[in-house]
């Protein structure tokens, strides 16, 4: 028998010692260093400890109630004794293990930073579009990305006929309660622009306005497409807005995110919501216009659609066109990024390959 399994038969025994006993285990169990173990030998078998309460006591016993009575006192001291021994023995063991797993270590070694994140690409073109932006005075909006068919088409000059308005084209949110026959005109914008139409209707002009976000549109995934990505919406809207302006505002662009000798040209294009519409395209910045792989030899890259605002979208802000007048351009990000940094795969983006992701 152990001296803990002891000392507790003893209490057992002997009802005058169970509170000392009792006492004593939950001192010596609850020393963590030798200090606490010295400090737990002094309160219970020093001089003034509780050994010395008991011996007290035992005096004032009848005469032969004391000799069983001094035998459970020594008993007692013996087994606290044994006791305390043995935890101060436990104790520097576990110093000793400490000091043998600590050997071979240079604590004076600067310690090893972990390898912190990156920005990811993506957001770091995103930043570099909206800070030139903001340099040539315009704010940052946003909008839902779960959006109502009125701000996403209809509003943007859309006619219900136009394919990006049919189920293979768009994705549609269907309604909580399938029982009540409402339309579909909830959807996951298919681009940025319905903040265009958001702002205009609770601001007037003049407004300058760059807004940046996630668009989703049913497209097959591949090395040009994704089912979701980042776009880029900016318009202007004062009086006196020209095409001249759009243009000289869009070389600013260019030079600034590509390079100071780039140049743009306008090609007649058409979109819903703009009258006239163009698509932009940059000169090669791999080439220098001169023609390679890059450019498919042609000198040029496609990097965005723009036009002025049609009137038909500000008659549904409540703006007049005989006063007012705006142009609005649209970029996908993942296309400027691959053009930028020459990449060729748009799933790239989406992989979490750190590899590929490191180098930017």
């Amino acid at each position: 028998m152990g001296e803990l399994e002891r000392l507790r038969e003893l209490s057992r025994e002997n009802k005058s010692l169970k509170s000392v006993i009792e006492k004593s285990i939950s001192i010596i169990q609850g020393c963590s260093s030798l200090e606490d173990t010295r400090d737990a030998r002094i309160r219970i078998l020093g001089r003034k400890g509780m050994i010395t309460a008991v011996f007290e006591g035992i005096s004032k016993m009848p005469e032969d109630e004391r000799p069983a009575a001094g035998r459970a006192g020594n008993e007692f001291r013996t087994l606290v004794t044994a006791l305390l021994e043995e935890k101060e023995k436990e104790i520097e063991a576990s110093i000793h293990m400490e000091s043998r797993e600590l050997e071979g270590i240079d604590i004076t070694l600067p310690g090893r930073c972990p390898p912190l994140g990156k920005k990811h690409i993506l957001s770091k073109v995103i930043d570099d579009v909206v800070e030139i932006f903001i340099s040539l005075g315009y704010s940052v909006e946003t909008g839902p990305e779960v959006e109502l068919d009125y701000y996403n088409f209809e509003a943007l000059n859309t006619p219900a006929y136009h394919p990006a308005r049919s189920l293979q084209d768009t994705f549609y949110v269907k309604r909580s309660d399938p029982e009540r026959e409402e339309p579909d005109d909830i959807l996951l914008r298919t681009h940025t622009s319905p903040v265009q139409i958001r702002v205009m209707e609770s601001r007037k002009p003049p407004l300058y306005v760059i807004s940046p976000g996630k668009a989703y549109r049913k497209d097959e995934i591949d090395a040009t497409h994704t089912a979701m990505f980042f776009q880029v919406e900016g318009f202007a809207v004062d009086r006196g807005i020209t095409m001249a302006q759009l243009k000289g505002t869009l070389e600013v662009f260019a030079r600034k995110l590509f390079g100071s000798k780039r140049t743009v040209r306008l090609r007649p294009h058409f979109f819903p919501f703009t009258e006239p519409s163009a698509e932009v395209d940059v000169s090669c910045f791999a080439c220098d216009g001169a023609g390679c792989s890059i450019c498919k030899h042609s000198g040029w890259l496609e990097i965005l659609g723009c036009g002025m605002i049609d009137p038909n979208v500000f008659s549904h802000v409540g703006y007049d066109p005989e006063e007012f007048s705006g142009f609005a351009f649209g970029m996908g990000i993942e296309r400027i990024a691959m053009m930028k940094y020459g990449i060729e795969d748009m799933r790239y983006f989406y992989d979490d390959n750190i590899k590929f992701l490191s180098r930017f």
